[in-house]
């Protein structure tokens, strides 16, 4: 039996999505479809999780860029 999942498009840069195909590897959680280079559909229930777990390894990508440009 077929079951249907709400879900959200996500339009975003190839390397935005490279880091949210990162992110749904381990558990396979918030991603319902991978349809193009720039265009996901994620579970409309995991979409704020994912929005926190993008932004805190955005900000840890950050600052590793940073150290890297201080040394």
């Amino acid at each position: 039996m077929t079951k249907a999942v709400k879900g959200v498009l996500v339009e975003c840069d190839p390397s935005i999505k490279a880091i949210i195909l990162k992110i749904d590897s381990a558990r396979h959680d918030f991603i319902v479809e991978d349809l193009d280079d720039q265009t996901l559909v994620v579970k409309e229930s995991k979409l704020r999780e994912l929005k926190t777990r993008l932004e805190t390894e955005l900000a840890e990508t950050q600052q590793f860029a940073e150290e890297s440009e201080s040394d």
